[in-house]
């Protein structure tokens, strides 16, 4: 049977980091005609607000009809179908959740939670999963944590809380994992250092991430005279943790690598000499940098929470997983001990199937059922 090529437009209200990776990639990568209609990536409350009438604007503005709409989670999807009905009513519709605002753990500081505003961004999601014809989630893990959330957070709500809605949302949820261009990250002969072993922070730098349980931990191997080197990869925010303003005296010693990768080229350069990812978050619905990392071939050091446990085929998950936070220190004095031994171990195996090579006929193939059901 012949594949066919559709048209399909992409609503991104937040064009940036992984969501425009994301996008921008499967539109490279994909036999589909995908046009992105988006905004900048910033101001996402606002975006979650306002977008959908942004967008609504520039979908009437296209020249032609698409056989698709794919939106993502930013989206008020309901207001965008709402003011976009004469256009918008015979065409399929699914929504890609990439996070969601039901379960991401708010910052302790945003007043809005003191205030009890922030249900209004988990409704828009609820809504948004309502409204689509296919509800889309990064990894299992983000899947079934947003469903058993549905249920306690309508029943805030005085009467008419409509739970039966959750089975409708769940009949017409599924898995598709983030697709990545990990084959750009690939090195030819990577050289890594000899002793000591080399430590990798590669997340964003915020709250979520836990730095301060990371680095503690990592003063900890210095008060007991444990040899270690540090790259600490990633970009600087305003409100960032305040830890990562004292990282460069307190491990002027150990860091190879403090700060923003200028290119790519430089980002796989720093991931290839690292030795061992040791994570501490507290939120990550499916974990790029932990993905593109364990592809570098470091070691990961994961808690058995979130997601990761889709990255690690079951019979070596016993090799990287820890289950309280008290062992995640003895977990990385043994690695560090251990390096040797580590080295001369493969991991990248574990994930090479998130590549768009792999993936993108997933992809393809998805868009087709959506549209011919």
């Amino acid at each position: 049977m012949e594949k066919m090529n559709r048209k399909i437009v992409l609503l991104e209200p937040f064009l940036t980091g992984s969501h425009q990776q994301w996008a921008t990639q499967m539109q490279r990568f994909s036999r589909h005609d995908i046009e992105i209609l988006s905004l900048p990536g910033r101001h996402w409350k606002w975006r979650m607000h306002g977008a959908a009438v942004t967008l609504a604007n520039a979908f009437q503005r296209l020249s032609h009809r698409p056989d698709l709409i794919i939106a993502t989670d930013m989206l008020d999807l309901s207001t965008f179908l709402g003011l976009t009905k004469q256009q918008t009513s015979t065409i399929p519709v699914a929504i890609y959740f990439h996070e969601n605002q039901l379960t991401y753990p708010w910052s302790p500081t945003d007043p809005d939670t003191t205030l009890r505003r922030n249900n209004q961004y988990s409704f828009i999601n609820y809504t948004s999963a309502l409204a689509a014809d296919a509800v889309l989630f990064n990894s299992a893990f983000h899947k079934a944590s947003f469903l058993s959330a549905l249920e306690a957070f309508l029943r805030r709500f005085p009467d008419f809380k409509n739970l039966e809605t959750i089975d409708l949302i769940r009949q017409k949820s599924e898995v598709l994992p983030l697709g990545l261009n990990l084959t750009e990250l690939q090195q030819t002969n990577p050289s890594r250092s000899e002793h000591p072993g080399t430590v990798l922070w590669n997340h964003r730098w915020e709250y979520d991430k836990n730095p301060d349980a990371f680095f503690e931990a990592l003063q900890q191997l210095q008060d007991e005279q444990i040899d270690f080197r540090l790259i600490v990869v990633g970009k600087s925010y305003n409100k960032q943790p305040k830890i990562f303003e004292q990282i460069p005296q307190l491990f002027e010693r150990e860091l190879l690598h403090f700060g923003y990768a200028k290119s790519r080229a430089e980002y796989r350069r720093l991931l290839w000499q690292a030795d061992i990812l040791p994570v501490t978050s507290k939120q990550d619905f499916f974990g790029i940098s932990v993905v593109e990392a364990i592809f570098c071939n470091c070691f990961p050091i994961l808690p058995k929470r979130l997601a990761y446990e889709e990255h690690i085929p079951e019979p070596h998950q016993s090799k990287h997983f820890y289950d309280q936070d008290g062992d995640f220190y003895p977990f990385l004095k043994r690695s560090l001990e251990r390096i040797d031994t580590i080295r001369n171990q493969t991991y990248q195996t574990y994930v090479e199937h998130y590549d768009w090579s792999s993936m993108i006929e997933h992809y393809d193939q998805l868009w087709e059922t959506i549209i011919n059901s």
